[in-house]
């Protein structure tokens, strides 16, 4: 049971600082989250609510500035 334990530390560590670590995971996701990011504005933009959005926005900051 010791020795399995050895083998899954070393395995797990290996991965972690090693050379089989994510090393480009981070730009993946990264990249998916700014596809995402764009395709939501996009939509905003098709669909004719930006200025919806601007106004809600700018009455929310009248609103809590006492304008």
């Amino acid at each position: 049971m010791l020795e399995v334990w050895v083998n899954w530390t070393l395995t797990i560590a290996g991965r972690i600082r090693g050379r089989e670590r994510d090393a480009g995971a981070g730009f993946v996701e990264y990249a998916g989250l700014m596809i995402l990011i764009a395709g939501i504005f996009t939509l905003i933009d098709q669909l004719g609510l930006d200025g919806t959005i601007s106004s809600a926005i700018g009455d929310a900051v009248d609103d809590v500035v006492g304008g």
